[in-house]
């Protein structure tokens, strides 16, 4: 049974939908959510981790780092790569948000965890 609040990571350009590919954030916002409520707490910069055809090792963990502690992040798209690595610190990455309003999602979101719906 998971507790709340919850935090949730959200990759977004413009702070308004989740549309930013995990590899490309320079940040994550950090949301505080419950039943009913969303609240933003925090931006936290990172640097990004996809360069092109090869990644930063340095920069995937400065980013698992700084999302330790979000239950999950939601992101637009994201690899394999990564979201075993996200998995093996506890952290789920969502992508079926991808281009939805990021307070409407992360509400949806956490409705499904508390009544136990496959998310």
């Amino acid at each position: 049974m998971t507790e709340f609040p919850i935090k949730l990571a959200v990759a977004s350009k413009e702070g308004l939908a989740i549309s930013e590919h995990f590899g490309h954030a320079k940040q994550f916002r950090i949301y505080q959510t419950a039943l009913g409520s969303c609240q933003l707490l925090e931006t936290r910069e990172v640097a990004h981790y996809c360069l092109g055809q090869h990644s930063d090792q340095s920069a995937m963990a400065g980013i698992l780092e700084s999302i330790k502690d979000c239950q999950a992040v939601f992101v637009a798209k994201i690899g394999d790569g990564p979201t075993e690595k996200l998995k093996a610190i506890g952290v789920s990455a969502v992508s079926h948000y991808a281009y939805e309003a990021i307070e409407a999602s992360l509400l949806d979101y956490v409705q499904k965890v508390a009544t136990g719906e496959g998310v």
